[in-house]
C-alpha cells in the first residue's frame, strides 16, 4: 500500500483562501504574528514525524498488541521510542500556555496536528490527546499548587495523563459510581475503587502518569451531585520535583478489544492510593467536562483522521488494481477507479473528509476566538458555537470516518479484508471513536436536548443565519450555484426540523426518537455550508486542484445532501412507530 501523505495543500488553501486565518489571528494579541506561513511549515515538520516514525509502528503495533508482565504494562516494540522523541522534539507542547513551558501556538495547528497522527498511528494519539486534555482541566480547575508541580511535565507530555470515570456499574450514567475518596488530614485523600476502560491507564515510556479520578467523598449525596474529582499520580513527586514513592494504584488487567491494540486500555485498581482535589467539593463532572469536552473534539479528529488515511490508500488501490471492462467496451482489463461504484464509494468519502475538516478548522478558529478575543461579547460568542458543534464533531466525524474506512475496505475487494493490507485495522481502530467519550447516541441528545435549546434556541438560530448569510453573498458566483442550492434546501429542512423539536421539549420520547436522525441533518448541513465557502474561494480556471475542488462540491450537492430529505422526514415521524414494537 501506497504511502500516507500529509495534505499540507488542503491545510494551506483551507487557512489562505476559506477562512482568512491571518486577519483572525491578527485579531487576538496573543496570536499576533502568526500566520499560516508559520502553521504550514510546523504542520509540515509534523508530518515528516508522522509518516517516517508513527507510521511504520501502526499495523507492527496493532499486531504485537501490549501486554501486562509482574504488574506492569509493556507496550509494542517502537512505541516508548517514538513517544520519547515525540516529546523531545516538543510535539505535545504546541497549544500549551506558555506560562507552564506551553508553545502556545493556535488551536488549529493541535487539532491539525492530531489528525495526522489520528490517521498515521490511532493508538498512539491517544496518549498525546489525553495528556493534553488532562493539562487543560487542571488548567481550569486546579489550585496553584497542582497547577505548578504537575502542568509543566504533563504539557511537554514528559508526564501522561488519563481520566478514570467509568466503572463496571457506571458507564454513561455516572451518578451509579461508587469509588470513594476519604480525607487524610493534610489536604490529601485517599481514593479506593475499580474503574475501567482507562485508556492509557499505564505504559513503560518512564515518567508519570496522572490520572484524573471521579470518586465520593464521605456523606456525599447519591447522583450526579455528589461527584467529586481528584489528581491521583502513580508516583508521588517529591518536594524538589523529582519521583517518589509508587501510590497505591495498579493494573488489574489490560482490556481484550476490537482494534487500538497498541494503546493499553486497563482495568484500573485505587487502593488507597493518593490523590488531591481538583475544583470544588461536589463538581468533579463540571470539572471532567473541561477534559471530556476537549477529548470528544479529539475523538472527532480521529474519525477525520481514519477517513483520510483509508480513503487515501482506497484511491491508490483504485488506481493500480485493474479488473473488468472499460464502460464502452473497449478496454479490458481497466483500473477499477474508472468503475461508478467504485468511484461513488470514493467520491463520498472524500466529500465528507474534506469538508468535515473544513468544519473542523472554522470550530479551532472560534476556540482561539473564545479563548482570546479583547470583547467579552466575542469571546462568548463563540464559545457558545463551540459547545453548540462538540456534540456534532463527536458523532458525525466518527460516523463519517467509520462509513468511510468500511467503504475504502469495499473497494479493496477481498484484500481489504486480509491484515497485509491494512485497511480491516482502520475499520476495527475508528469503531472505538463511535462509542467513547460518550457514545454517539448521547451526542445526539445532547445536541438535541441541551445544544440547540441553549438560550431559547438563539445559539443555534445565530449558527444558521451564519450559514444563510455565507450562502446569499454567493448568489452570482456561477460555479457555487449547485452546492448553493442543495445547502440552502437542507437548511431549511434543518431550521424546520429544529422548530419542531423545540416546539416538543415536553415530550422525551420526541426528541429520544429524533435525535440521532437530526444530528446526521445536522452535520450534513454544516457540511454542504463548508463546501460552499470551500468553491466561494475557488477558481476552476486557476488550477486543476480548484477545479476538482468545486466538481467535488457538486458530487456532494447531488450525492450526499440529499440524503437530508429522508432524514428530515425520519425524524418528523415521531416516536410512535418506534415505541409500538414489543421487544420482549
Amino acid at each position: 500500500m501506497a504511502t500516507y501523505t500529509p495534505p499540507i495543500d488542503e491545510y494551506g488553501f483551507l487557512l489562505k483562501h476559506v477562512f482568512d486565518f491571518d486577519q483572525t489571528m491578527a485579531a487576538l494579541p496573543v496570536h499576533e504574528g502568526t500566520d499560516a506561513e508559520l502553521v504550514l511549515s510546523v504542520l509540515e515538520e509534523a508530518g515528516k514525524f508522522c509518516t517516517g516514525i508513527l507510521e511504520p509502528l501502526n499495523r507492527p503495533g496493532d499486531e504485537e498488541g501490549c501486554r501486562l508482565e509482574n504488574g506492569e504494562v509493556v507496550t509494542p516494540r517502537g512505541t516508548k521510542e517514538a513517544y520519547r522523541a515525540f516529546v523531545e522534539a516538543g510535539w505535545g507542547a504546541l497549544s500549551g500556555e506558555p506560562e507552564f513551558g506551553g508553545q502556545g501556538l493556535p488551536r488549529v495547528v493541535q487539532i491539525l496536528l492530531d489528525e495526522m497522527l489520528s490517521s498515521t498511528h490511532l493508538s498512539f494519539g491517544l496518549f498525546t490527546g489525553l495528556t493534553r486534555g488532562a493539562a487543560e482541566a487542571l488548567a481550569s480547575h486546579g489550585s496553584d499548587e497542582l497547577r505548578r508541580i504537575y502542568l509543566p511535565k504533563l504539557i511537554s507530555s514528559e508526564w501522561s495523563g488519563a481520566m478514570a470515570l467509568t466503572e463496571a456499574s457506571a458507564g454513561t450514567d455516572l451518578g451509579l459510581l461508587t469509588s470513594r475518596a476519604e480525607p487524610v488530614g493534610d489536604g490529601s485523600f485517599r481514593i479506593t475503587g475499580t474503574k475501567i476502560f482507562i485508556s492509557s491507564g499505564d505504559h513503560d515510556f518512564g515518567g508519570n502518569v496522572i490520572h484524573l479520578v471521579l470518586a465520593r467523598l464521605p456523606d456525599a449525596p447519591k447522583g450526579v451531585k455528589g461527584i467529586s474529582l481528584f489528581l491521583v499520580p502513580k508516583f508521588l513527586v517529591n518536594p524538589d520535583g523529582t519521583l517518589g514513592e509508587r501510590n497505591a494504584m495498579a493494573v488489574g488487567s489490560l482490556e481484550h478489544k476490537m482494534g487500538i491494540h497498541a494503546q493499553p486500555t486497563c482495568v484500573m485498581n485505587y487502593d488507597g492510593a493518593i490523590g488531591w482535589l481538583v475544583g470544588e467539593e461536589g463538581r468533579g463532572l463540571n470539572a471532567m467536562f473541561t477534559m471530556m469536552n476537549a477529548e470528544r473534539l479529539f475523538v472527532g479528529i480521529q474519525g477525520l483522521g481514519i477517513s483520510e488515511i483509508a480513503n487515501q490508500k482506497a484511491t491508490d488501490y483504485a488506481h493500480d488494481r485493474r479488473q473488468g471492462r472499460s464502460l464502452d467496451g473497449t478496454r479490458s482489463p481497466v483500473p477499477i477507479v474508472e468503475h461508478p461504484d467504485v468511484r461513488k464509494m470514493l467520491l463520498t468519502g472524500r466529500s465528507l473528509t474534506d469538508a468535515s475538516r473544513a468544519l473542523a478548522v472554522w470550530t479551532a478558529m472560534q476556540m482561539d476566538i473564545a479563548a482570546h478575543h479583547p470583547e467579552v461579547q466575542v469571546r462568548a460568542g463563540a464559545e457558545d458555537l463551540v459547545a453548540l458543534l462538540t456534540p456534532v464533531i463527536k458523532a458525525a466525524f466518527t460516523d463519517f470516518g467509520f462509513e468511510t474506512a468500511v467503504a475504502s475496505q469495499q473497494v479493496l475487494g477481498g484484500h481489504g479484508y486480509i491484515r497485509e493490507w491494512g485497511m480491516e485495522q482502520f475499520v476495527r481502530d475508528v469503531r472505538i471513536a463511535q462509542i467513547y467519550e460518550g457514545t454517539n447516541g448521547v451526542q445526539a441528545m445532547d445536541l438535541v436536548t441541551r445544544k440547540i435549546t441553549a438560550q431559547g434556541g438563539a445559539v443555534a438560530a445565530r449558527f444558521f443565519a451564519s450559514i444563510r448569510a455565507d450562502l446569499t453573498a454567493l448568489v452570482g458566483n456561477a460555479h457555487s450555484r449547485p452546492i448553493r442550492e442543495a445547502t440552502e434546501a437542507a437548511l431549511a429542512r434543518l431550521e424546520r426540523a429544529t422548530a419542531e423539536i423545540l416546539a416538543d421539549q415536553g415530550d422525551p420520547a420526541v426528541a429520544g426518537a429524533a435525535a440521532t436522525d437530526y444530528l446526521r441533518l445536522f452535520s450534513l448541513t454544516a457540511c454542504g455550508w463548508m463546501w460552499a465557502r470551500t468553491v466561494g474561494a475557488a477558481d476552476p480556471e486557476v488550477s486543476e486542484s480548484q477545479r476538482r475542488r468545486v466538481a467535488l462540491a457538486n458530487f456532494f450537492a447531488a450525492r450526499v445532501l440529499p440524503q437530508t430529505i429522508g432524514l428530515e422526514n425520519m425524524l418528523l415521524a415521531g416516536p410512535d412507530t418506534l415505541m409500538a414494537v414489543d421487544l420482549s
